[in-house]
């Protein structure tokens, strides 16, 4: 077993050839580079939260071959993907503008996977909301905005799961009485929108029919739809990827939601949680690699808010900077991690996303 910890002879040595060469060329034996790596993952586990600038990556996929499957690739995505206004409880993502400008702010950091939540309003519409509060975005923009970039990246794809967000509960919205019917109203968009037309994967937004997991040449320059969630959770019709059947509220076969974290304290049970869904895509002969995990690092309550539970609180470590330091560490301190799967987060830093990224290198 090799420690993580950088002997004073290794740095030394380090130091040594940087001072003593104008130009040096410094080849460290692997495991000395393993070192370093953990050290500067550890040193930099505040840049996995609320710095999603710092990253840039908006053509990743266009490296990968085109016979790689959705569900061999390790991607970031993001929980409550437009909510960036209504105060601590609501917010979970970074603001970088209203009409969905937030999402191409994601799109060119790398992120591929988005949770938008819609309520019905006026004219047969959706509107982004997160509970009661409206996210200054409507599904129009989304679409457009995500059109717009696949214009721009055609050689990229991009995963969304669609959620029915009002119950007309206390602290929720009520949709807009009058109208048609959510599905209906979802399938005016695809029938409809030009834009809708031109990025949605066909045989993922179909009512009657779900999709087997596609490989990313069967999808570049598209939308895959997931699956539609109603508004307590379950799976609406046969919208999306077939595997998601029990895409529930909470956790299903392939998807890690353990997202009431009832105070501050419970951080650390939200991280084991995460970290055991983790290992269990990633333990060898059980790993199922045509199928899509959905791990959620988000979570709250009123006790414990989101950017809490993200970046950490009262002296309790967050989920960003938990994954991204579990990700640096090797087989010395856990089983090996090949790749993250889908993992949905709130307020990402640049670092965590290029470090996911980085499970795609050898593909």
């Amino acid at each position: 077993m090799r420690t993580s910890t950088i002997s004073f002879a290794l740095l030394l040595s380090f130091i040594s050839t940087v001072c003593s060469s104008p130009t040096p060329i410094i080849v460290l034996p692997r495991e000395d580079r393993e070192v370093l790596e953990r050290a500067e993952l550890v040193a930099r586990a505040d840049d996995s939260y609320r710095t999603l600038s710092t990253a840039s990556n908006p053509d990743w996929m266009g490296a990968r071959s085109d016979s790689v499957s959705l569900a061999q690739l390790s991607i970031p995505g993001s929980h409550e993907s437009m909510a960036i206004t209504g105060g601590d409880l609501t917010e979970c993502q970074e603001d970088f503008g209203n009409s969905a400008d937030t999402l191409t702010a994601q799109l060119n950091a790398g992120i591929r996977a988005f949770d938008i939540r819609l309520r019905i309003v006026d004219d047969n519409k959706f509107a982004v909301h997160h509970g009661a509060v409206y996210q200054n975005a409507n599904f129009d923009d989304v679409i457009n905005k995500i059109d717009a970039f696949l214009s721009a990246h055609n050689k990229e794809a991009i995963l969304m799961r669609v959620k029915q967000e009002c119950t007309g509960e206390i602290g929720s919205c009520t949709d807009v009485s009058g109208q048609a019917s959510f599905v209906d109203i979802f399938d005016m968009y695809m029938a409809n929108s030009a834009a809708a037309k031109r990025v949605f994967w066909t045989p993922s937004v179909n009512r009657n029919s779900a999709a087997d997991v596609p490989t990313l040449g069967a999808v570049r320059g598209k939308i895959i739809l997931m699956v539609i969630n109603g508004p307590n959770g379950g799976r609406t019709n046969a919208y999306g990827l077939s595997q998601f059947s029990g895409w529930n509220d909470g956790n299903s076969q392939y998807v890690q939601d353990n997202y009431n974290v009832p105070n501050v304290n419970a951080i650390a049970t939200k991280r084991d949680q995460f970290r055991r869904f983790l290992d269990s895509y990633n333990a060898g002969s059980s790993d199922d690699e045509s199928k899509l995990y959905i791990n959620f690092g988000s979570g709250s309550s009123v006790l414990a808010w989101p950017y809490q539970v993200a970046g950490g609180a009262s002296s309790v470590q967050g989920v960003n900077p938990f994954f991204l330091i579990y990700l640096g560490q090797g087989t010395d301190v856990h089983q090996a991690v090949h790749r993250t799967g889908v993992t949905m987060l709130d307020f990402p830093g640049g670092v965590l996303i290029n470090k996911i990224l980085s499970f795609n290198n050898g593909l």
